[in-house]
């Protein structure tokens, strides 16, 4: 039995891939930070199936106990900051969590025994690529963050790469999309425009033109369950996506319909009241990844259409908003 521990067991894509861990027969772990009042919905009736233990991945030492404890044979590392805008006013925070936090997730692998039998399997984003002329992205075009965020997770990405060069670790560097289905957080596009339209409330659209690809977690956990089983997969870098972009706008005017929402109450080209700041010359116009790796390597391919991921989240809210 793989014994498995995965950082950020308590977000979105760590709560679906302990699920999806624990259906195929894992032992599973979960490193999980002392807070007050923490949520244990995210997890479900997954609490029985799976151990937590105690850590947080910005401090060496508590990292390397967590790892130490668990010794597991495998660590998926998915703990991190995501919300892209608030990098711009946390860039420090954003730095200790994402990169240092690879960092002490990697090297407390090293002290285990034997660290090159094991493997680390990391999230990385396509945010990395920043800016760029060349679209779908590959994973062979340089890096060029634009965004605090995106700066930590690049250097964690070429820390672990350096890793596996220099110190012989084994692993995979995952580059997802966009990622949607939630259940506990609606901050992220199509949550917050599912759940806002179902209320019957204003939606703002700052940057209608802007281009996304869009992907289901259910694609997404498939990705990382691959590279774990793939030995193909060892010390190599994916995209993660399903190649198709969709502007803000679209996106937008496909869910209104869906849901039977007047489009004259949708703000295009506003921001909602209180909005993170972020610098209009660092916003990226499109991201869209070129997948055609992981497609041929590890026989993954997105199962879920956009409107289809979208149906799903929409009958979900309907079952727990009232108007």
């Amino acid at each position: 039995m793989t014994r498995v521990l995965i950082t950020g067991i308590m977000g979105f894509i760590g709560s679906h891939l302990a699920g999806r861990l624990v259906e195929d027969g894992a032992e599973v772990y979960g490193v999980a930070r002392r807070v007050a009042n923490r949520n244990m919905d995210v997890l479900g009736n997954l609490l029985d199936d799976v151990t937590l233990v105690s850590g947080d991945v910005s401090d060496y030492v508590s990292t390397r106990n967590a790892v130490k404890t668990v010794n597991p044979d495998v660590i998926f590392h998915l703990a991190a900051l995501s919300p892209v805008r608030d990098s711009f006013e946390r860039p420090f925070e954003y730095q200790q969590a994402n990169y240092i936090g690879t960092m002490n997730v990697a090297h407390s692998l090293l002290e285990l025994q034997d660290p090159q039998t094991r493997k680390v399997i990391a999230a990385s984003t396509a945010e990395v690529y920043g800016i760029q002329a060349n679209e779908p992205m590959k994973e062979t075009l340089p890096l060029h963050p634009s965004s605090p965020y995106a700066v930590s997770k690049a250097a964690g990405d070429l820390y672990l790469q350096m890793m596996f060069t220099s110190f012989g670790l084994n692993g995979t560097i995952m580059r997802p999309t966009n990622s949607y289905g939630r259940k506990f957080d609606a901050s992220f596009m199509v949550e917050y425009l599912v759940t806002k339209m179902l209320r019957g409330e204003k939606i703002y659209i700052g940057s209608p033109d802007s281009v996304r690809d869009y992907m289901y977690v259910d694609d997404h956990v498939a990705g990382y369950v691959l590279a774990l089983k793939n030995p193909k997969a060892n010390r190599q870098v994916y995209n993660v996506g399903t190649t198709v972009g969709v502007s803000n706008r679209e996106l937008a005017l496909l869910i209104a319909k869906k849901v039977g929402f007047d489009k004259k109450n949708i703000a295009f080209g506003s921001y909602p009241p209180g909005y993170p700041y972020r610098p209009l010359v660092s916003d990226q116009s499109s991201i869209v990844l070129d997948s055609a790796k992981i497609r041929k390597e590890l026989s993954w391919k997105p199962t879920v259409t956009l409107e289809e991921g979208i149906d799903k989240v929409i009958a979900y809210f309907k079952k727990t908003i009232k108007k």
